[in-house]
């Protein structure tokens, strides 16, 4: 693919742009000031990422697991998603820090121009939202026994940490995915949101969390434990934050995180490459307060992409430790299959840069049958009141909601 810098640019993107495409992912990158958008060719999709510089999009479910451990599933699959689906795009849209730049082969250079015109153009006017009812697929009274369950095996030694999720579905009618997107990026802000179309099958993504961030042979991975809402005075907003910071329960849910994440990527490290970079550092968003840690290291040069997922996947945030046994436990407590949601959308571009989310705050949405899901979860360790956390998971839950004024 060749470059071609088209010039500034700063404003709103259209995203109805991109409805004439049935598969492509925007992707941003928001501490880069950076969205990457590619458009799939159905010539060239991939099981894993190509590792021959063409660069490849796409996407990775949390079922991966029973591909890379001696794991199962019991629930069926129900977003539609490939278990892991890779694609080289036709041409790249690549506007960061206010720069754009397109990538693109001669033959499909006329129609990028034409693509970026419109999604850099005036936004389309959004659609009113039809207020929807959410069902939580777990009671409130099962969520408090699972939560009571998953501390038993935490007293006894089996886990030192878990992370239980539940899920609400609805059935949407004339719902409108390029304008919920919209919607849902100017509440939230998320820095690592995601939208993803394979055929029918949307995801709109506010993932305030990366997996992992590559260049050249340095990666680094945020895991993210800790939440508290923002304030409704600028005084309260910073004492939860505050809060946030000194609390020891959600340090330590966030530093056993980061402990997994540490023997992850020391499994694909340099020797002594693996450094702690920032602990525990409150950052804030549009509806939340949350808690992140960095660690990176050094990639061995042998190493493929596949072999740095095989070794990280799923992400310490979205699982616990010790991660095997409690991924089993997951699969037994939960009530529904994860799918794409605690996989990962991202990108691996030509030139070695990569970037990977967490996909949580996420719906996936079906335009063919209009079901859509929304899972939410939060982290079970030996600290945890079961109350609290199932305040948590509908605080995650809102974040997302509010964006459309539905209630929860």
């Amino acid at each position: 693919m060749t470059g071609h810098e088209l010039g500034p640019w700063s404003g709103e993107l259209n995203w109805n742009a991109l409805s004439s495409y049935s598969n492509f992912l925007a992707r941003r990158t928001g501490d880069r000031e950076e969205w990457v958008i590619g458009m799939a060719t159905a010539e060239a999709v991939f099981v894993e990422p190509p590792g021959d510089g063409r660069g490849a999009f796409g996407h990775v479910g949390y079922d991966l697991k029973n591909e890379f451990e001696d794991l199962s599933s019991r629930h069926p699959q129900h977003d539609g998603f490939p278990l892991m689906q890779w694609w080289s795009p036709r041409f790249i849209i690549h506007i960061r820090q206010g720069k754009v730049v397109l990538h693109a082969e001669d033959a499909d250079l006329p129609e990028g121009r034409s693509l970026l015109k419109e999604l850099t153009g005036t936004p389309s006017p959004l659609a009113s939202f039809t207020p929807a009812t959410w069902i939580r697929t777990t009671s409130h009274e099962r969520y408090l026994d699972q939560v009571r369950t998953l501390l038993g095996h935490i007293q006894r030694g089996d886990i030192y940490e878990v992370n239980y999720c539940t899920q609400r579905t609805a059935t949407l009618e004339h719902f409108d995915p390029y304008a919920a997107f919209t919607k849902l990026l100017a509440h939230s802000d998320a820095p690592f949101s995601a939208f993803l179309r394979d055929g029918e099958n949307f995801a709109l993504c506010a993932s305030p969390e990366r997996f992992l961030h590559i260049e050249g042979d340095r990666v680094i991975s945020q895991p993210m434990k800790g939440t508290r809402p923002r304030g409704r005075s600028m005084a309260e907003d910073s004492a939860f934050a505050e809060e946030l910071a000194r609390d020891p329960k959600e340090r330590s849910e966030n530093i056993m995180a980061l402990d997994v994440a540490r023997n992850d990527l020391s499994r694909i490290a340099t020797s002594g490459s693996v450094k702690v970079e920032e602990l525990c550092a409150v950052k804030s968003y549009p509806s939340v307060h949350q808690m992140v840690s960095t660690v990176a290291a050094r990639i061995r040069p042998e190493l493929s992409m596949m072999d740095v997922l095989r070794a990280t996947f799923p992400m310490a945030s979205m699982t616990g430790a010790p991660k095997i046994r409690a991924m089993q436990l997951i699969d037994e407590v939960e009530d529904m299959r994860r799918g794409l949601f605690s996989g990962s959308i991202g990108y691996f571009l030509p030139d070695g840069t990569a970037d990977l989310n967490v996909v949580i705050r996420t719906i996936t949405f079906n335009a063919s049958t209009g079901r859509a899901s929304l899972i939410s979860g939060g982290a079970i360790t030996a600290a945890s009141d079961p109350v609290q956390e199932f305040a948590e998971c509908e605080l995650k839950a809102r974040s997302v909601l509010n964006a459309f004024g539905h209630a929860c």
